[in-house]
């Protein structure tokens, strides 16, 4: 089976990532920024759902806002200080943010469709769960690549 061109070398960065052990610290170092990011997050949502009564995906939006500028500089200066150099740049800011949209999607889109079903905190766990796979997948990947992957990436 042929891989679109677009698509081989995100697949050779999966592979080789999946192969090296790095990737579960960086993982584990993720979580535990995230574990932070996501008490702030939750704290903002509940604040401006149940206090303010800001409507639910408003809300979760402006938690998410919040929590993802903290997760950049956390993860900037910890989990990927190696391939940042524990320098905060506006444009891997940007990067972050942007690939953070996918995450945040998956977010709202988990905490809309379970909260038919469950009641909003759990919803919103849930929705945590499902954007923490998103984010660092992307965040490992795309935004704090090391300079090898980059360079292997422009090689091919």
């Amino acid at each position: 089976m042929r891989i679109p061109a677009r698509i081989a070398p995100l697949r050779s960065r999966l592979e080789k990532a999946w192969q090296q052990r790095a990737v579960t610290l960086k993982a584990a170092s993720f979580a535990l920024i995230g574990i932070i990011n996501t008490l702030i997050d939750l704290s903002v949502f509940l604040a401006a759902y149940n206090v303010f009564h800001v409507p639910l995906v408003p809300a979760n939006l402006l938690a998410w806002m919040v929590a993802v500028s903290g997760s950049y500089v956390m993860n900037c200066f910890v989990t990927f200080a190696a391939e940042s150099g524990r320098v905060l740049r506006w444009r891997a800011y940007g990067a972050f943010v942007l690939s953070g949209v996918a995450g945040v999607i998956a977010n709202t889109t988990t905490l809309v469709v379970a909260s038919y079903w469950m009641p909003v905190l759990a919803a919103k766990i849930l929705a945590i769960a499902a954007s923490f796979v998103v984010n660092f997948s992307l965040s490992h990947l795309v935004v704090f690549r090391t300079p090898e992957q980059s360079a292997e990436t422009s090689a091919e």
